[in-house]
């Protein structure tokens, strides 16, 4: 079994190669592997090559969970293919605080094949924290997510929300640390998507509170939900709808990430404009 520092390299039901953290156990995308579930959430659901193809500046990404790159190389590969029909440049900026999966991944041509393209790329990212070719620029910013966040060049066109999950790392799911994230989010025009694996109330919750609208996002595997957050209501294609408070009251699990919120937590969600008359 390949191991690097806390993660090891296992095999999924479906025959999948993915990496785990041999402290917590937990796996990344461990429903459909990660290459299916980078297309699926982080490309096809946000229409990225509808969204390069249409002339602009640089379309930028916040990649928070490198992990194995599987959704910053599906980025780029969805750039590589539009070729001609590509109108704008990509800038992919990935957040992770150990680069072991990474380096895994890449020692595992065969489980891993869909980086065999950017295995350049990525060893050059990892190495100097930057690759650029072909209009596309990857850039690295290795360490705590929160310390490095406002260093990132801003805003955010698309946020693809994937570190572990809020029970190992609560604070990067806190409102405070989403409120971060929402404020670095591009405002004006079809304004910022952030789209994350989890669909759990407490994460819609911690979104909401940090000025997000919320969604429900598309399936994944065993998942029949997972989310999508906006700056812009009308983009969210199944929006949260005023329902949603009766079900948080019915709820056992009421609080954000990250610990008690300080002050009237009903009072602040039924303030939000998306639960207004909830």
């Amino acid at each position: 079994m390949s191991v690097d520092g806390d993660f090891e390299l296992v095999t999924l039901r479906n025959g999948a190669r993915a990496v785990r953290h041999r402290g917590h156990g937990e796996v990344m995308h461990p429903s459909v592997g990660p290459w299916n579930e980078a297309r699926r959430l982080y490309v096809e659901q946000p229409r990225l090559a509808a969204r390069l193809s249409q002339a602009g500046g640089p379309l930028r990404i916040y990649d928070v969970g490198l992990g194995a790159a599987a959704n910053a190389a599906a980025a780029i590969a969805c750039a590589n293919d539009l070729g001609s029909a590509r109108r704008r440049p990509l800038e992919v900026v990935s957040f992770e605080v150990d680069l072991a999966p990474l380096r895994l991944a890449l020692a595992d041509p065969e489980g891993f094949p869909f980086l065999v393209p950017f295995r350049e790329a990525a060893e050059r990212v990892m190495r100097e924290g930057r690759w650029e070719g072909g209009g596309v620029t990857w850039t690295l910013l290795e360490g705590d997510f929160t310390q490095r966040l406002e260093e990132a060049p801003g805003p955010a066109h698309l946020v693809y929300f994937d570190p572990f999950s809020p029970k190992q790392c609560p604070e990067l799911w806190s409102p405070a640390t989403l409120a971060r994230v929402r404020a670095r989010c591009e405002a004006e025009g079809e304004g910022c998507l952030l789209l994350t694996y989890s669909a759990a109330t407490p994460t819609r919750v911690s979104l909401l509170l940090a000025g997000f609208y919320v969604g429900a996002g598309l399936s994944i595997g065993t998942k029949g939900e997972t989310t999508v957050a906006a700056t812009r209501r009308e983009v969210l294609e199944r929006p949260l709808g005023p329902d949603f408070l009766g079900r948080w009251r019915r709820s056992s699990s009421q609080a954000p990430h990250g610990g008690p919120f300080p002050g009237d937590l009903e009072a602040a969600l039924a303030a939000h404009p998306q639960l207004a008359g909830g």
